[in-house]
């Protein structure tokens, strides 16, 4: 899939990985650069539905449409589908799920 990036933030945090420890930590920003190479790899939706660790599911509610990947226990990252095929992801933000 073709990847895009919400904003500049995201992106930056995906091409140098020193921003993206500043902004997420080591764990999260460690995860969320292989994740959007993972989602890059993929061919379709059903290829990282298959994926039993990203637990790629379909979010509900407010953000039904999107669509949502584990990084770690509590943060995922969010993105929806675009294109005629839906073969471009677009990466929407990290979330730390159940924020309190």
């Amino acid at each position: 899939m073709k990847v895009k990036f919400r904003n500049n933030k995201l992106e930056k945090c995906f091409c140098e990985y020193k921003q993206a420890v500043r902004e997420f930590g080591d764990q999260v920003a460690r995860k969320y650069i292989q994740r959007i190479k993972l989602i890059q790899a993929a061919s379709n939706l059903d290829d990282l539905m298959e994926l039993p660790g990203l637990r790629c599911h379909p979010l509900k509610g407010d953000r039904k449409g999107q669509y949502a990947v584990k990084l770690t226990g509590f943060y995922r990252l969010i993105f929806t589908l675009e294109g005629e095929f839906l073969n471009i992801s677009m990466i929407e933000e990290v979330s730390k799920h159940y924020d309190d």
